[in-house]
């Protein structure tokens, strides 16, 4: 890949000199200048370079370009600019070679089996099985699913999971609440119980329970029926919405199976073990102030029930028996606090240091007539995942969480996801793709084909325009990586803006069918190309690649 070829070339030309590149990275840094006109890419080698062989940052830069390969295929031109910044022009050859091998990889440009693979999971979600699922399990599940895309195009072994958690109060009191609202059904109203699930999916629920096991369910102080039963009906109903939305797991995991499994006590033991925990007021605590917390943890109640932090860290040093050597959890703003702890738990039960990473993704905010929406079923306003992808679709709903960063709130602009015009972004790069879609088949109705010497026929790109649709396209693998590599799949969408907005110019200055058969050729050649990234750019994030609009 092109800017693997000229990382290569930088870190070469740093051991001409006796240095060698700094480490830690998975390549020489290259970047996209800000200002065009300091070309296609830049590298602040020398800078990083300057404090270690002690010299000045423009003396280190020279150096370095004089060992560069200008003029051989690769670099059109070099120069250097501000302290010490390396500043390059790409060359058309260079550029030309990038498309070839778009067009050879097809699906799997962009993708890299390189690196030092890991097998990891991503778990997000992971909603409480007790209501419908709302907008932010809506951006939670893009994030999550599209980060697995990610990871897994960069070469991990990526698998995703959601928490059920059916294993504590929380189902309980959805048991007995539709007990409640059972009896209220069949007009038998009693006291609804104290912190009670009083949404109106509830009372839905109710009117669908089994009369013939009514009776004996009611008779149960506990609602033991009644929680299997809502228990079962709910998960089935999210899987249905996340479906709708698709998205998928590699699986949904259990937390009744962790304690069926003995895989708490375990936990409790090495901890135990390992003399990170202690009995006071007859519960039992972890040490956590040792690890820097504000103060020690409960791991068991003194009436003999875990708590989550205990199921939590069974859960994760099950994630670690079962292969995986790196988690990514995606949580809400509520748990920040629970990070370092359970972070440290895990060091403490002996896990790697690192093990668990957390992605906190921020609240959304939906916008409607530039006003926020009130979060009010009663009002008849849409606050589910279920009533967002009716609303918007679930490309737009996708495409618009993952515009911007998880760590930012975000606002959700109703009215324009739901546009049909340039101005949506996810209808704009969709678009792109579309319109090439028609190029393509305009250009074979009209006897153009791909040339059987493509290698010859590209070599007549050389407008500034088609140059810049080229660039785009070699940027694409570096991007992918860069966003698997620092969790941030909304950089996929910001290079998707870039390069429809790069074909589109190109659209509007050249014709692809011309009377000049072999240029012709060369730009349905273009198109291919342009047409396979995007597609393949928009396949990560979990929305479609439409051929027609």
């Amino acid at each position: 890949m092109l800017l693997d070829v000229l990382g290569e070339a930088l870190a070469d030309a740093a051991r001409q000199n006796g240095w060698e590149p700094p480490s830690g990275e998975a390549r020489v840094p290259l970047e996209v200048p800000r200002d065009p006109s300091h070309g296609d890419l830049a590298t602040n080698l020398a800078l990083l370079l300057s404090k270690s062989v002690k010299r000045p940052p423009r003396e280190v830069a020279q150096k370095l370009i004089e060992s560069l390969p200008v003029g051989k295929g690769l670099l059109a031109g070099v120069d250097i600019a501000g302290p010490g910044f390396i500043n390059f022009r790409l060359a058309p050859e260079a550029l030309h070679g990038v498309l070839l091998e778009v067009l050879a990889q097809g699906e799997g440009y962009g993708q890299s089996g390189s690196g030092a693979a890991l097998p990891v999971m991503v778990e997000y979600v992971s909603a409480n099985p007790t209501g419908p699922m709302n907008i932010v399990n809506a951006r939670a599940a893009a994030i999550g699913d599209a980060l697995v895309r990610l990871l897994a195009a960069s070469g991990h072994a990526a698998k995703s999971e959601f928490y059920v958690n059916d294993a504590g109060r929380q189902v309980d009191l959805l048991g007995l609440s539709l007990q409640a609202r059972y009896r209220e059904h069949v007009g038998q109203p009693g006291a609804f119980p104290e912190d009670g699930y009083q949404g109106a999916y509830v009372s839905e629920l109710a009117a669908q329970f089994p009369p013939e096991e009514a009776a004996a369910a009611l008779a149960d102080p506990k609602a033991t029926r009644f929680r299997e039963w809502s228990l079962e009906h709910m998960l089935a109903w999210q899987r249905e919405d996340l479906a709708h939305y698709g998205m998928r797991f590699d699986r949904w995991f259990r937390e009744s199976d962790l304690h069926a499994g003995g895989k708490l006590d375990q936990a409790l033991a090495e901890l135990e073990k390992r003399g990170h925990v202690y009995e006071s007021e007859g519960a039992k605590w972890f040490r956590s102030t040792a690890f820097g917390d504000e103060k020690d943890r409960v791991l068991v109640r003194s009436n003999g029930e875990p708590t989550y932090f205990l199921a939590d860290i069974a859960y994760h040093a099950d994630k670690y028996e079962r292969g995986f050597r790196k988690v990514i959890d995606l949580w809400g703003p509520d748990h920040h606090g629970h990070v370092q702890r359970l972070q440290s738990a895990l060091v403490a039960y002996g896990l790697p240091e690192g093990f668990l990473e957390v992605l906190i993704v921020q609240f959304v905010k939906l916008l409607s007539g530039g006003e926020p929406v009130k979060m009010s079923k009663r009002a008849g306003e849409f606050i589910t995942l279920r009533e967002l992808v009716d609303e918007v679709g679930a490309d737009n709903a996708r495409y618009f969480f993952l515009m911007r960063s998880a760590t930012t709130p975000l606002d959700f602009d109703l009215d324009l996801a739901k546009k049909q015009s340039d101005e949506n972004p996810a209808y704009y790069v969709q678009y792109a793709h579309a319109r090439i879609a028609s190029l393509v088949r305009y250009a074979e109705s009209n006897g153009i084909e791909e040339p059987k010497d493509p290698g010859a026929s590209v070599r007549l790109l050389d407008a500034p325009e088609e140059l810049a649709v080229l660039k785009e396209l070699a940027l694409f693998p570096d991007i992918v990586r860069g966003a698997a590599r620092a969790r941030e799949p909304h950089r996929v969408p910001a290079y998707l803006q870039r390069a429809s907005e790069s074909f589109h110019r190109f659209y509007h200055v050249h014709r692809v069918v011309t009377e000049d058969r072999e240029r012709s050729q060369a730009r349905l050649l273009l198109c291919l190309g342009a047409r396979r990234v995007l597609a393949n750019g928009l396949g990560l994030l979990g929305v479609s690649a439409p051929e027609r609009m």
